[in-house]
């Protein structure tokens, strides 16, 4: 694979909801191009970018795969990414590097969730897009109709430079609107020039009217000329629809057929000549973001870059900025697929392959010690669908740390903890999906089984009344005893646990009262009710008495302890929920159902945030009612909603569900 200057780059996110076609169009691309003599199907596991286990497994693309294609002198870093929820972040990390987001579009389906979610990313950071109608050749294929949705539920200004000649099984051909000339394909996809039929005529006329008209409101000096009435000359049009699609004020539509080869060659040739060029400078110094790794086990760590300025050679002494680390390049790779090859410098604008790099990981900007500089990092989504994972057999747990660490490595939206409070090892992901691959991974590439559950809660227990107990430790058994002996006041209060005390003559000497506090903290670990921890909970030592020669700090700790559990199931000890203040994004359309699944969960609905057509509720809930939210949102907005949520307090929990959570707590005791 050979070097090209950077206008001859065209970097191409190729998008899409799953199932609508992406990959099998990438790889008619590759062989159209001829870098591969025969098409792979999805089907099959025979793509050049599925080709990870998992992704052959599922038949669908899981990770975002850089697939070049070399046409007219022109390289298409093309990036085939996910077309399920599960897996944003690998999009996020795609959309952040390209120049162009290329949306495929089933005729048949239409626009579907995960497009309309896509565009929205795409939107917001005002990215040029372009959008090709795949699957013409499909029964019930409606190209109107997505012209239509597009309008509708994208709010775009979509700008048609393509007609289909026929469509679902009559689809044969498709009308260059600019040229005005129709192009018939034949059974091996090429395209032949055909007469303009005859019974097209108006709608090309209709069509290439409402292009021309698109391309001159992107330029003052064409807008004037064509209100002028002045016919535009078509090197004009081409200049005004290049210039919009850069500034992103139109998404230029093509047609054709992945699965049958039909459009392909001529998608091509527009990406060529309108899609934008990376506007880099190689005199600048050198700054490249890493927005993908692998842990590959033949190759070793792999960073996926794209050069933003500057270019890159072998001998680059490489500065990571985000981490503040020198790093030495191993190679440098140009990547297809799984497939690579060395190269020994990257021009600007390109995206390539670095390995063996030591402390570089996704997000990060590499650039050299004499001009440091930092990039926009990557928005990754926050996860929001936790389990709990531990390793079938016991002795796997090192086998199950050293395989998420690389897992974790290539994916910069998991994360994994270990909970202090109920001591498992929480992995949070974007849904079951998501982690189920994650699972299967560590599995088939780490040799660990693990089993998942669903998280514990951690309850807290506390006290409702006041109470003053006496805790007397006493032992003689020869030699010297033990002799701890306290009164304390146990209370209830607002957080975490205090201490205080009260003590006049002496009744406990100074020294051990330190004891008596921590040997209270100790006790708090463990409740009376269910076994979980206490807060809320205030101590006031008053009173008490030792002896000169057999107590000690552990006999006065003992003592604390005692008064502890006396006190505790004496002061109607309750226990506590943790609750979460949820925020829910969703369309106008499903906010009764949003509220009336909180209103069932227990929720207290705090308010609602009109923005457009969405709007935020916001809700107090309890944490066990929140474990597989993520999956409950999704069925019941069809994929459109979003949630984050975060701590918000303990409240006591309901009589009936605390009484079988002791009951509970009780029976897994008993079984110990």
């Amino acid at each position: 694979m050979k070097n090209y200057p950077t206008d001859k780059l065209r970097n191409v996110a190729v998008v899409a909801h799953g199932g609508a076609g992406k990959t099998s169009l990438v790889e008619t691309m590759l062989f159209d191009t001829g870098e591969i003599n025969r098409i792979g199907r999805v089907e099959d596991g025979t793509t050049t970018s599925d080709y990870h286990p998992e992704e052959i497994d599922k038949q669908i693309t899981i990770h975002t795969s850089l697939v070049p294609c070399e046409w007219n002198q022109v390289k298409i870093n093309c990036l085939d990414t996910p077309g399920y929820a599960d897996f944003i972040g690998e999009v996020k990390g795609a959309l952040r590097v390209v120049d162009t987001a290329l949306f495929v579009i089933s005729a048949v389906d239409g626009v579907e969730v995960q497009t309309e979610a896509i565009w929205n990313f795409v939107q917001k950071d005002n990215l040029p897009r372009a959008i090709f109608v795949n699957k013409m050749d499909r029964e019930n294929a409606d190209y109107f109709e997505v012209m239509n949705q597009i309008k509708d539920k994208l709010g775009a200004n979509p700008a048609p430079m393509q007609l289909p000649i026929g469509m679902a099984l009559d689809f044969s051909g498709i009308i260059d609107l600019l040229e005005q000339k129709a192009y018939k394909f034949d059974e091996n996809g090429k395209p032949q020039e055909i007469p303009v039929p005859d019974e097209m005529n108006s709608n090309i006329a209709e069509y290439r009217e409402q292009l021309i008209e698109a391309a001159a409101e992107c330029d003052d000096e064409l807008l004037m000329k064509y209100l002028e009435g002045e016919e535009l000359t078509l090197d004009e049009i081409q200049a005004g629809l290049k210039k919009g699609i850069k500034e992103s004020k139109i998404a230029p539509v093509f047609c054709g057929s992945a699965a049958k080869n039909m459009g392909i060659t001529s998608l091509m040739d527009n990406m060529v000549n309108y899609l934008p060029a990376p506007e880099v400078d190689e005199s600048e110094p050198l700054s490249a973001l890493v927005f993908k790794t692998l842990a590959d086990p033949y190759v070793g760590r792999m960073n996926f870059v794209r050069l933003f300025s500057g270019k890159l050679t072998n001998s680059t002494n490489l500065y990571n900025s985000t981490k503040e680390k020198n790093e030495k390049i191993g190679q440098i790779l140009y990547v297809r697929g799984k497939n690579s090859v060395q190269t020994q410098e990257v021009p600007p604008g390109d995206i390539a392959v670095l390995v063996k790099l030591q402390a570089t990981g996704t997000a990060d900007t590499l650039c050299t010690k004499d001009n440091p500089q930092t990039l926009e990092g990557i928005d990754f989504p926050e996860p929001t669908y936790t389990v709990a994972i531990q390793p079938k057999s016991k002795g796997d747990e090192d086998k199950l740390g050293n395989g998420m660490s690389r897992i974790l490595e290539e994916d910069p939206v998991l994360q994994m903890e270990k909970s202090a409070e109920t001591k498992e090892t929480l992995l949070t992901g974007m849904g079951d999906v998501h982690l189920d691959i994650v699972v299967n991974k560590l599995k088939n590439r780490y040799g660990v089984d693990i089993e998942v559950s669903t998280p514990k809660v951690p309850y807290r227990e506390t006290i409702r009344t006041e109470v003053k107990v006496e805790g007397k430790h006493k032992k003689q058994s020869g030699g010297h005893g033990q002799f701890g002996h306290v009164w304390i006041r146990f209370y209830p209060t607002e957080g975490e646990f205090t201490f205080s005390q009260k003590i006049f003559g002496g009744s406990v000497p100074k020294n051990y009262i330190p004891a008596v506090e921590k040997g209270l903290q100790d006790a708090l670990q463990e409740g009376v009710l269910a076994g979980y921890p206490v807060s809320g909970l205030g101590a006031e030592l008053y009173d008490g008495s030792y002896h000169p020669v057999d107590s000690s700090e552990m006999a006065f700790k003992v003592a604390a302890s005692l008064a502890f559990k006396k006190g505790m199931e004496k002061a109607s000890p309750t226990l506590l929920e943790p609750i979460m203040e949820a925020a829910v994004k969703v369309p106008e359309s499903f906010m009764g159902d949003i509220i009336s699944d909180f209103n069932s969960k227990r929720g207290k609905i705090l308010g609602m945030e009109p923005a457009g057509n969405e709007t935020t509720v916001k809700a107090l809930v309890p944490l066990s009612e929140m474990y597989t939210y993520a999956i409950d949102l999704k069925a019941m907005t069809q994929g459109r909603g979003s949630f984050s949520m975060q701590f918000n307090g303990y409240e006591e929990a309901p009589e009936r569900l605390a009484q079988e959570i002791i009951k509970k707590a009780q029976e897994e005791k008993e079984e110990k």
